[in-house]
């Protein structure tokens, strides 16, 4: 279990994975910033191959072919414009719920409940939503059903939040079993008292109505929770790494005791950042709900919460680069369906795919920092 007391490395316990803090870059020239920043780069790269070649054997090793599923994925997910603009609707929720593990890791903290905010955000708007529809218009539903989202989502995470800075609770942990536990809340209302009893088949709540659905970007068949990722994502790197809040927040998860030293207010930073995580996995809910799904069911807890987390470690939490990240995952969901079609594959084939490149993602964290190249030495006086 993690405490409030830094780690010997100054890191709160419970950063592993955090985004190291930078070389004074500012004092650089050009090309060794270059050289610097390209480990952030090379090495999750060098992940992503031996992820794929360990995909490959596996694959061999079954008697299926590596170049037919390299084919099919890229057929499925990026091969024409329909499946292009599928991919990009399944990478929406990817970004928001990579973005609720990015920015408190941004803070030292890693945080793995996005899939209990989503849940809980989805139910919550569904839930507002259902006595309001045929009475109250669209225009004052629809922010509504919004804010209930993201506020629920807010809520629970920043309850992982509170409890490690005020009890020392591990957020990982925690966070987690939140997860769980939203998930089983949402179960117990749609399969009791919000059951729709028109809908035996699946337990759900009523439907939302079409007039309070989300709809497509103009001459595209992607909703607009995909824009509204992209412009969060890049509201959020400004946040970062642009404002007072933001440099704070990297003072804090850089080193603990110099936070409280200077007078940081840490507990809020630390709650703050749990909160706007849980606001942006409470957001992708609602949009599972408001355009894709038209009530809340079970169908919202897809895994899209779990996969966000490796999104944003392939990103190294970074909230600009989990948008292109997003977009390969989202590719390898939305050809899912072809992969197990053509291939005689089950569809947890490419679970196996996101797996091998998590765990070998992790491992490669413990090559940051080795190699000379990425770590220019300082030219010495020699008069």
């Amino acid at each position: 279990m993690s405490s409030g007391a830094p780690a010997a490395n100054g890191l709160p316990a419970g950063t592993l994975g955090a985004t190291p803090p930078s070389a004074p870059a500012a004092s650089y020239g050009f090309w060794t910033r270059l050289r610097v920043n390209s480990e952030y780069v090379v090495i999750p790269a060098f992940a992503l191959l031996v992820a794929a070649l360990l995909f490959a054997l596996f694959l061999l090793a079954i008697g299926k072919s590596p170049g037919d599923f390299v084919d099919y994925v890229w057929r499925g997910g990026f091969g024409t414009a329909f499946s292009f603009q599928n991919t990009l609707q399944r990478s929406s929720p990817l970004i928001l719920t990579a973005l609720a593990v990015a920015i408190p890791a941004r803070i030292g903290l890693i945080m793995i409940g996005a899939e209990g905010a989503l849940v809980l955000g989805g139910f919550a708007a569904a839930a507002i939503a259902v006595p309001m529809v045929g009475v109250v218009p669209p225009i004052v539903t629809i922010p509504v059903m919004v804010a209930a989202a993201v506020i629920v989502g807010g809520i629970w995470v920043g309850i992982a939040g509170y409890l490690r800075y005020a009890r020392g609770v591990n957020e990982t942990i925690s966070s987690l079993l939140l997860t769980y536990i939203g998930i089983a809340i949402m179960n117990f209302f749609v399969e009791g008292v919000m059951r729709d009893p028109t809908n035996p088949n699946k337990p759900s709540t009523k439907p939302i109505g079409e007039a309070y659905m989300v709809g497509n970007i103009p001459g595209t068949s992607v909703h607009w929770g995909f824009l509204v990722g992209v412009l969060l994502s890049i509201a959020l790197y400004i946040l970062m790494t642009r404002t007072t809040f933001g440099f704070a927040a990297r003072v804090t998860g850089g080193n603990y005791r110099a936070a409280l030293a200077q007078g940081l207010p840490v507990g809020r930073l630390i709650v703050s950042c749990a909160m706007i995580a849980g606001g942006c996995a409470g957001l992708a809910g609602y949009f599972e709900v408001a355009a894709i799904q038209g009530r809340a069911n079970a169908s919202l807890a897809a895994g899209y919460g779990f996969t966000g987390i490796l999104v944003s470690f392939l990103a190294r939490h970074n909230p600009v680069v989990i948008v292109p990240v997003a977009i390969l995952f989202g590719g390898l969901v939305a050809s899912g369906g072809l992969i197990q079609r053509r291939m005689g594959l089950p569809d947890a084939t490419v679970l196996v795919l996101q797996g091998l490149i998590f765990i070998v993602l992790l491992v490669s964290e413990t090559l940051y920092g080795r190699f000379a190249i990425f770590r220019p030495g300082v030219v010495k006086d020699r008069t």
